[in-house]
């Protein structure tokens, strides 16, 4: 049997995840998912990509704020889950341009303060919808602020086998999931194409590429060559080294830890296909 195992959110994109014990699903995704973004004084998101340091930013969420603590020092900011700006500005993710809102200017100082480069905090407010690419998704599949799909999912015995090729093991949080879940065999999920979690279909439309972000310990910020290189030896195709699956959703509802994934069809296209080494 499949089950979901665990389940994460991360609030505002590139800074900590929240693990969570049962998650809401929204039209775009988990609630509270990356509809937060900092951004540059060209508009263009912020990512752990060029500012490692982000790892450092633990996020969590009680009923009015987010907290986040920079666990170098433990300061920490408390940020209204309902913005106090009413400002808006468009704002750039890869190559989608969308309109988000201001949050705060205290939030921004702080982030600056930590980032060292200006920095702003916006917020996906409801009425801005960002669309899934429709070259691999029906038309109309909405998204955060996440790269570019909703859902990332990782069959925890792919850590495994990729663990058992490396000298230390790593944990789930380098890969930034939303659904890990056991059961089954390695890079199962590769080619998952239709299932069901509690009531909610899910659709596997598009094998997961990294990038550097994948090389940070999210614990001190440090980066190494692993897993890159080891993912390389047998993860790469056409140039990308991938590792889980991109994935949307066409309901709304709950899904929780323990609940079952039941697979109702795989992939057989060649794009979902990485030979096994």
């Amino acid at each position: 049997m499949l089950q979901v195992s665990e389940l994460y959110i991360y609030p505002i994109k590139s800074l900590g995840g929240i693990k969570l014990e049962t998650a809401l699903v929204t039209d775009r995704g988990f609630e509270y998912d990356r509809r937060w973004m900092l951004i540059d004084d060209n508009n263009k998101f912020i990512s752990q990509r060029e500012h490692a340091v982000m790892a450092l930013l633990k996020t969590d969420i009680t009923s009015n704020f987010i907290i986040v603590t920079y666990t170098a020092n433990n300061n920490s900011i408390e940020i209204p889950l309902v913005p106090l700006n009413q400002g808006v500005v468009s704002v750039e993710i890869w190559d989608d341009i969308c309109t988000a809102q201001l949050v705060s200017d205290k939030a921004n100082e702080w982030f600056t303060n930590i980032l060292g480069i200006n920095a702003r905090l916006v917020y996906m407010p409801d009425d801005t919808k960002r669309f899934t690419n429709p070259k691999y998704t029906p038309a109309g599949k909405l998204t955060s602020f996440s790269d570019a799909y909703p859902f990332l999912l990782i069959g925890q015995s792919s850590l495994d086998d990729l663990n058992k090729r490396l000298s230390n093991s790593l944990p789930i949080n380098r890969f930034r999931p939303n659904i890990v879940f056991t059961g089954g065999e390695p890079y199962m999920e590769d080619t998952l194409d239709s299932f069901i979690i509690g009531d909610i279909p899910f659709n596997g439309v598009k094998l997961c590429a990294r990038c550097n972000v994948i090389t940070i310990d999210q614990n001190n910020a440090s980066s190494a060559k692993e897993p890159t290189k080891t993912l390389a030896s047998y993860r790469r195709k056409n140039n990308n080294i991938y590792f889980g699956q991109n994935v949307v959703h066409s309901a709304t509802g709950s899904i929780s830890v323990g609940d079952e994934l039941i697979v109702l069809s795989r992939h057989y296209e060649e794009r979902f296909i990485i030979e096994k080494k």
